[in-house]
């Protein structure tokens, strides 16, 4: 189930957000026992082994040995440090791409880092994007991808389908992967098993699914030039890959280079 952002005290939240980016303002005084920073570090640290599930302000003030009382001198509450989490966590990416390959190996660059940060933080992926949280990493991320897009010489009209596309894209595939280890994780059998054996039961009670279903078998059918890959997760990326190759296609046709051409640098 997602967790929807934004739900904490919209004042102190942004202040929070906004005003740890340029580093911790201190009162005159004795030199604080913690920092929000290092509050929010722990929680992603919860989070990154136990999932949201997992979060409590109680589970990360036992991580910094402190009380749960303690923390709520730094973060509100939960909702305020999911916030700050998500947010933080985009801090990994780069806040630009150089253009020398090109827009399309930018895009491409782009699409790579912030899939493999969702595989890092598979939590981010439980906080719905439908109200962003608004802080300056977050941001930052689709600035990096507007400055990539910005240079297909496209109308920002144009662009904005792109960018959520590419956005949707690259969260579906992360989750998608996601959820494979997951599913390892929980029911301890491999992906691979699990299909051999339902696909075998499947024959069993189903011996005319290829003759109802023709499309759908012609759609999962192996490519007989390419082969399959070694491994479900490699063919997942390779999916993944292909998709996000069509996608940039899209766009390179409506910038009035031909897919795979040579396109606007």
């Amino acid at each position: 189930m997602s967790i929807i952002a934004g739900q904490g005290d919209a004042a102190r939240s942004l202040k929070l957000l906004w005003g740890a980016a340029g580093g911790e303002r201190r009162s005159p005084g004795p030199k604080p026992a913690l920092t929000v920073e290092a509050v929010v570090a722990a929680a992603v640290e919860v989070a990154d082994e136990g999932g949201l599930a997992a979060l409590s302000m109680r589970a990360v003030a036992e991580r910094l040995g402190r009380s749960s009382m303690a923390l709520y001198t730094y973060v509100p509450g939960k909702a305020e440090l999911v916030d700050l989490m998500y947010d933080r966590a985009h801090a990994e990416l780069p806040g630009s791409y150089p253009l020398d390959e090109g827009w399309r190996a930018a895009a491409t660059a782009w699409a790579a880092d912030l899939r493999a940060l969702y595989l890092r933080h598979p939590w981010l992926l439980q906080v719905s994007y439908a109200r962003p949280v608004l802080g300056p990493c977050e941001q930052g991320v689709l600035e990096a991808l507007a400055g990539i897009l910005f240079a297909t010489g496209l109308p920002a009209d144009t662009l904005r389908a792109a960018a959520s596309s590419l956005f949707d894209l690259v969260r579906g595939a992360a989750r998608t992967r996601a959820e494979a280890r997951l599913a390892t994780a929980t029911t301890g059998v491999a992906d691979a098993e699990w299909w051999a054996e339902r696909s075998a039961r499947l024959g069993e009670v189903a011996p005319d699914f290829a003759a109802r279903f023709p499309l759908s078998v012609r759609l999962s059918a192996e490519d007989a030039g390419g082969g399959a890959p070694a491994s479900w997760e490699e063919r997942m990326d390779a999916t993944h890959a292909a998709g996000l190759a069509l996608l940039l296609d899209g766009v390179e046709a409506a910038a009035g280079a031909p897919p795979g051409g040579v396109s606007p640098r």
